[in-house]
This record gives structure tokens, C-alpha cells and sequence, in this order.
């Protein structure tokens, strides 16, 4: 399914019981500052790439938001990994069901990591994007080292904690909890906003709970909705765009922010939001918990824009048409669409297979004032012309 702005979110998975299998042992090669791991930036932000799981190739997202590294049923079915004590996870979006299984080798880089435990779960799709994504990798396999995120090379590799790679911003950065959180800081508003969780596998920019951004709204700044998906479902939340915050030293301007409820995933961790791959992706990036440091330097695109909606749809691809799934609060569709509403065309020309790809998705994040026609799939047509409404 092809989303219209909406940020692929993915969950922290909470420990559960023990399972029996070999006790895990890591290590990182002698050479690991030269095993430089390739990535591709997905369109929500996330950082994919591929590597090695009991021998077998496979389509990872590195995510520091999950606490245990977990494996796709599907692959598992596939490579013969046997879910052996079921479990339950807290995630973005609600409560996951999970089988823990034993996994012999996992490769990442310059670590190594042999027996253990890992997560199997189902992966909506809807998390990662169109493209499947079978493993996604966690805490439990990054937290003892120092990870360094090149976003403009694409590129990450791990190096033993207390390494300094580069020169930047330093912000304080912690584990907490029996999950194992990242945890960090922002400045907003005129306050200090801790604890923030740190989610590699977030796309969104920053997030916050209600009670955090209660009296910090800006004057006049409009809020709208918008959806997304975790590893437990949909979530809604309310959306603004902030001029400026600050990490440490280190200036942000023109910020995404989500709203969530204060009974969202970040609350329930009792932290104050969410910091993600939307605003990490704007800078060059080392976390190392067991220095307890973050260090941030402006990337070549440091001024990376946000993706704004001009339409106020948020779609998803069925085939040939594109399903409406949310009408964004006081945007120009409000008024007149609704969700479940189908399109099977756009300005004359229909919905290609590999439409998030091609230049016809870009309609609805248009000038502004452009007249867009919309093609229904049960014979209408109705224009919908584009604005800033947030």
C-alpha cells in the first residue's frame, strides 16, 4: 500500500518470557570501522538495508526503537526458525502478538551476534512500505556499541562505544527501562523536554504527548490530523509545523510535529515524545548510550524540507485506484470527501502500478492554488484545488 504522508512508525517490543536457546555472544570485528553498511532511505524515512540471518539474506530496517530484534513469521516459516513461547509486545499503535525463537547467527556490519533470542511477529506492510521488510533490529543488538548514521553517503556502521568519528553537537543520550529505551532531549518553546525517545525506525520528525505540548502552542500556527501505522495498528494523531527547536546547541527550523495523546506509545513509556528518522536524517549521527552521548552535525541537507499536504488526502494504492484512507482536518477535501471514497484518475491520466514512484503522486503536495481533477471510480469527477492549511 502506497501511503500519501503518512510516516511508517514502528514499535518498541517489550521483553517477555524466557525462551530456551543458546546463550548469545557478540563481538564486533577488528576491522569493523571499515564495514560500512550501505542503506536505502525508504520514502518514510527509515533506514533499509540488507544483511545476514542464520546465512540467509535479508531486507532489514535498523530501528533503535525496538528493544528486541524480531523476524517476519513469513521468513521465519522460510528458514525453519520455530516459534517456541508466545509473548505480547507494546507497540505503537496497541498491544502485538509475538512468538520468541532462537536464532543462531546475526550479522550487522562488523558485529556478530550468535544464539540468542528474537521477536517473530506478523509485519503489517504498512509499517515499511510497499517493498516487504523481514527483520528489524533492535537494541538488543546495537546498544553496546556506538552507532554512526551517515545519511548523506547512506551508509552506518558500528564501532565500540566511546569511539568519537566526527566533530558536532553533543546531547545527552541514556538507556532506561527493562526495554531498553534511547533516551534523549530537546528544547521547544521555551523549555526542556525529557525524556525523548530516540526511534531510528520512526519516520516522523518529532513527536510529543498533549501534556508536553500543552502551553507551548504557537499563536495562530494551525494543527491538523493525519494517520500512520505501527506494529500495532493505526494511530492518529494531530499535526503542526514549529519554526524552530533546538538539540542541545544545534538549531532545527521548521520542524513536523505530531501530537499524540497522552495514552499514546510515549506516554505509556512515560516519556514526553518521540524523536525520528524525519529530523535525524538532517544530520550526521552517533548514538552511543554507554557514552551516554548523541552527537549531531548538519548534513549536506541540513535543511532538508518537511513533505507538507496541500491536498488534504491521504491515500493508499488498491491496484489501480487509490483509496482514500483520511481527510486531513481543515485542508480544502474536509468539506466534500471522506474516507473510502476511490480515485482512478488524476488529471486524465490513471493510476500506474508503481504510482508512489512516479511523478503523478506529487498532486497532493502541489502549488498551492492549482486545480487538481479527480477521477472517480464510480464515474464522477470533482476538482480540488490546492492549499496551505497547515
Amino acid at each position: 500500500m502506497t501511503l500519501a504522508l503518512a510516516l511508517a512508525l514502528l514499535a518498541l517490543l517489550t521483553p517477555a518470557s524466557d525462551v530456551q536457546a543458546a546463550p548469545p555472544a557478540s563481538h564486533l570485528a577488528t576491522d569493523t570501522e571499515a564495514r560500512w553498511v550501505p542503506f536505502e532511505l525508504t520514502a518514510g524515512n527509515q533506514i533499509r538495508f540488507r544483511t545476514l540471518l542464520n546465512g540467509r539474506w535479508v531486507d532489514a530496517i535498523l530501528d533503535t526503537g525496538v528493544s528486541d530484534t524480531a523476524v517476519s513469521a513469513r521468513f521465519a516459516r522460510a528458514a525453519g526458525m520455530k516459534p517456541l513461547v508466545p509473548g505480547q509486545a507494546d507497540a505503537i499503535g496497541g498491544s502485538v502478538a509475538l512468538n520468541w525463537g532462537a536464532v543462531d547467527r546475526i550479522e550487522v556490519g562488523g558485529l556478530v551476534r550468535t544464539g540468542g533470542r528474537i521477536a517473530i511477529i506478523d509485519a503489517d506492510p504498512r509499517v515499511t512500505g510497499a517493498a516487504p521488510v523481514d527483520l528489524f533490529v533492535g537494541g538488543d543488538l546495537l546498544a553496546a556499541h556506538a552507532l554512526e548514521i551517515d545519511y548523506d553517503a547512506q551508509r552506518f556502521r558500528l564501532l565500540p562505544s566511546g569511539r568519537l568519528p566526527f566533530r558536532g553537537v553533543t546531547a545527552p543520550l541514556r538507556l532506561a527501562g527493562p526495554a531498553g529505551l534511547y533516551l534523549s532531549e530537546l528544547e521547544l518553546g521555551g523549555r526542556r523536554h525529557r525524556p525523548m525517545i530516540v526511534d531510528t525506525g520512526d519516520g516522523s520528525m518529532v513527536t510529543l504527548t498533549r501534556t508536553a505540548w500543552r502551553g507551548i502552542e504557537q499563536p495562530g500556527g494551525a494543527v491538523t490530523t493525519a494517520i500512520a501505522w505501527g506494529m500495532g495498528g493505526q494511530v492518529e494523531s494531530e499535526v503542526t509545523i514549529v519554526p524552530a527547536l533546538r538539540i542541545a546547541a544545534l538549531p532545527a527550523n521548521e520542524v513536523e510535529l505530531r501530537i499524540e495523546p497522552d495514552t499514546g506509545f510515549s506516554g505509556r513509556k512515560g516519556a514526553a515524545g518521540r524523536l525520528g528518522g524525519g529530523l535525524l536524517r538532517r544530520h550526521r549521527v552517533l548514538l552511543d548510550p554507554g557514552a551516554g552521548r548523541m552527537v549531531l552535525a548538519p548534513a549536506a541537507r541540513s535543511d532538508w524540507p518537511v513533505t507538507r499536504s496541500t491536498s488534504g488526502l491521504m491515500v493508499g494504492q488498491r491496484g489501480d485506484r487509490l483509496r482514500v484512507l483520511h481527510v486531513m482536518r481543515g485542508s480544502p477535501a474536509e468539506a466534500e470527501w471522506h474516507a473510502g471514497m476511490e480515485i482512478c484518475a488524476v488529471d486524465g491520466s490513471p493510476i500506474p502500478a508503481a504510482y508512489a514512484a512516479s511523478p503523478l503522486a506529487s498532486w497532493s503536495t502541489g502549488t498551492p492554488g492549482r486545480i487538481v481533477r479527480l477521477q472517480l471510480c464510480d464515474g464522477g469527477e470533482r476538482s480540488l484545488t490546492l492549499a496551505r492549511f497547515y
